[in-house]
């Protein structure tokens, strides 16, 4: 075991498919002290070992372990992107900067392992419930993609688990979301729920509107997004915007977020998540007061025979954009102590 008397410093880091946040852990400050902190975009470098060589260059902790939480399965210590072509590989990163180790987690896991330490103030709630001690938690993440993992109770305290479960099947509920699905599937191609709920999918949805004539997009806007690099922040500050909002950007939201609250449920039935559904990722507290306006949680409850069950289930917004760093620092520091 550790001599964790002695100082030691962790490069913690959440990447994702658009952006990366890093930052130094000290063993002596915790997890919540984070020194350092920098975000950097994906596509800048051409892979994780560029990207950590120039941030360490202006860090003068001595580095001696690191821990990332990933966007993609971790096999065998390492991760191939989904949405990004990087490959990140625990054992090549700590023979390249002599780390002692290197911990990779799913993006979800490292956002779940935080949940259990989320303080009021980085939540938002949508629905008290009335959780049961000890239950399983869920959380489901939209941010690029869309991120599912749980947590469940082992006695002293929540063990977090990643899954895969943003690209399982989408299932539509009513005739709009069928022909949103017979849209996607137009070449007998499957559509994962993340084709439609998420920063990837909200384009898709937009796209769905315009081109099947259910809402007509204005000139303005579709010169905007014919410029853009990425459409998906465009169609989310029309939809929001207080003077001016387009109404296919409204109807998109609309859309996406009975999408994003009936796949929250789907996901609490099959974690059996009476302990909690946590909603992380960046989109979600861009869009909290559309989501408090009740369509959200409308479809969160709408299970047959399940509509009691579900309500008991507490819904909370989470607020801290680094939740994910946060949980991939104390899995570290955890995982330190062990060794």
């Amino acid at each position: 075991m550790s001599n964790m008397t002695q100082e030691h410093f962790l490069l913690a880091g959440d990447i994702g498919a658009t952006k990366i946040d890093l930052a130094v852990i000290s063993t002596r400050d915790g997890a919540r002290q984070p020194r350092h902190e920098a975000t950097y975009q994906v596509d800048q470098y051409p892979g994780p070992a560029a990207l950590f060589r120039e941030y360490l260059a202006a860090v003068e902790e001595p580095v001696s372990a690191a821990c990332f939480g990933v966007a993609g399965p971790v096999i065998e210590d390492r991760v191939q992107m989904v949405n990004h072509e990087w490959l990140v590989d625990a054992a090549a990163l700590a023979a390249e900067f002599g780390w002692r180790k290197v911990w990779l987690l799913n993006d979800l896991k490292a956002a779940a392992h935080a949940v259990p330490g989320l303080q009021d103030d980085e939540l938002a709630v949508l629905n008290a419930g009335q959780p049961e001690a000890g239950g399983n938690i869920a959380v489901i993440a939209p941010g690029t993609g869309l991120g599912q993992g749980y947590l469940t109770w082992h006695g002293a305290g929540y063990v977090a688990h990643a899954t895969e479960g943003g690209h399982s099947d989408f299932a539509p509920n009513g005739a709009l979301q069928r022909d949103l699905l017979a849209y996607q599937a137009a070449g007998g191609k499957q559509v994962c729920v993340e084709d439609v709920c998420s920063g990837i999918g909200m384009p898709n949805i937009y796209r769905f509107l315009r081109d099947s004539g259910l809402a007509q997009e204005p000139d303005w806007l579709a010169e905007q997004l014919a410029a853009a690099d990425d459409p998906t922040p465009l169609i989310f500050e029309s939809a929001l915007a207080v003077e001016n909002p387009a109404e296919i950007s409204k109807k998109a939201l609309e859309i996406f977020v009975n999408i994003l609250g009936s796949e929250a449920g789907n996901l609490a039935l099959k974690t059996g998540a009476t302990g909690g559904l946590y909603v992380g990722g960046g989109i979600p507290p861009r869009i909290l007061a559309i989501l408090k306006e009740g369509d959200f949680l409308k479809a969160f409850l709408s299970k047959e025979k399940y509509t009691d069950y579900m309500g008991r289930i507490p819904v909370k917004v989470i607020l801290n954009p680094d939740s994910a760093l946060l949980g991939a620092a104390e899995y570290a520091i955890e995982q330190l102590e062990r060794l």
